[in-house]
């Protein structure tokens, strides 16, 4: 870990989904209520919530982890990724759909940006907001209900390749130098 850290370390604490001890901090604090928030209130199981994820990505040459939040699976697909990041969601948009079009080889139908108090809902193929606020944010059921008309498109390599620059960009190269979430290679 850098000496230097970006955010304010309180301690530690214990991880909701995982009940392993993590790093406490004022961001982790928001990934935790978003994470009892999932389980308690739209009804997901901890077994289907995949959290801290670390997904490679490159620009060139360059390469890098970043991280991501939250997958979530139903029926042996990924159906929601959640992307937490303080501040303002407008520019969460187009990194969180380039992480949804990357963690997996299709693209994921709904993809979740927050910052742990607000929160958009965005359809994974087109994009736009489908929906405002976390009470917005799809449920099992719903998502249970819809899967058989949800698409699941795969992404070719090129849009890979395209999205994978898109999210270096973002997460990379416009990153704090003390920022720990990611890791440059």
């Amino acid at each position: 870990m850098n000496s230097l850290k970006h955010h304010l370390v309180l301690g530690e604490l214990k991880d909701f989904l995982t009940g392993k001890t993590i790093e406490d901090n004022h961001d982790e604090r928001l990934r935790q209520k978003l994470a009892r928030f999932l389980v308690e209130e739209k009804k997901y199981t901890k077994e289907t919530i995949t959290s801290h994820i670390k997904l490679r990505v490159s620009a060139g040459e360059k390469k890098a982890n970043v991280k991501v939040d939250f997958k979530i699976r139903i029926l042996d697909k990924t159906c929601v990724l959640v992307k937490y990041g303080p501040g303002s969601l407008v520019t969460r948009r187009r990194p969180s759909l380039a992480s949804s079009r990357l963690i997996e080889s299709y693209q994921i139908p709904f993809v979740v940006v927050t910052n742990g108090i607000e929160a958009e809902i965005l359809d994974g193929v087109s994009g736009k907001i489908i929906g405002k606020g976390l009470q917005a944010v799809p449920s099992r059921s719903e998502v249970t209900n819809q899967f058989d008309h949800l698409e699941f498109k795969p992404i070719s390599a090129k849009r890979a390749e395209l999205e994978s620059r898109i999210l270096y960009a973002y997460e990379v190269d416009d990153a704090c130098p003390c920022d720990d979430n990611i890791c440059r290679l």
